[in-house]
């Protein structure tokens, strides 16, 4: 069974997790994710980004959520959003201080991860966090090529 399906027990899905680390941020705090082009700097924009990413989330059932190294974190999950299937894989590494500092998504299949990029772009239009989301027009276009040419 492909990963990204997750089970079909509705029992494990939880739909009340925040990652603690979220309210830990480093205020020079980087994020770099499947969904994104580019790299997103600072503690607001994280924030920003994430709070709407979650509301794309019909549930999150977790496979593994704990410490990772000696300053790491790691969130491996699966759900549903807008009928489609998202697997995600989440390391969160903390600063000396220990906030956390860098956190890097994974997300899979492709179809999921252009659909996320695809609503997050529609949310963040005439916003500064625009640029990091693939256009509508580019995700339709990359959904269904056109092969007539």
């Amino acid at each position: 069974m492909s990963t990204y399906l997750g089970s079909s027990n509705t029992d494990p899905h939880r739909r009340d997790y925040r990652p603690a680390w979220l309210d830990n941020l480093a205020e020079d705090a980087t994020m770099e994710a499947s969904v994104l082009n580019g790299i997103v700097e600072g503690a607001h924009a994280v924030r920003e980004i994430l709070a709407y990413a979650r509301t794309l989330y019909d549930y999150q059932e977790f496979n593994y959520v704990g410490t990772y190294g000696e300053h790491g974190f790691v969130e491996d999950y699966t759900s549903r959003g807008h009928g489609e299937p998202i697997g995600s894989v989440v390391i969160v590494r903390y600063n000396d201080a220990g906030l956390a500092q860098h956190v890097i998504i994974n997300h899979r299949p492709l179809r999921s991860v252009l659909l996320w990029s695809r609503l997050m772009a529609e949310h963040f239009a005439n916003t500064p966090y625009a640029e990091y989301f693939l256009s509508p027009e580019l995700a339709q276009e990359v959904l269904e090529p056109d092969t007539t040419s």
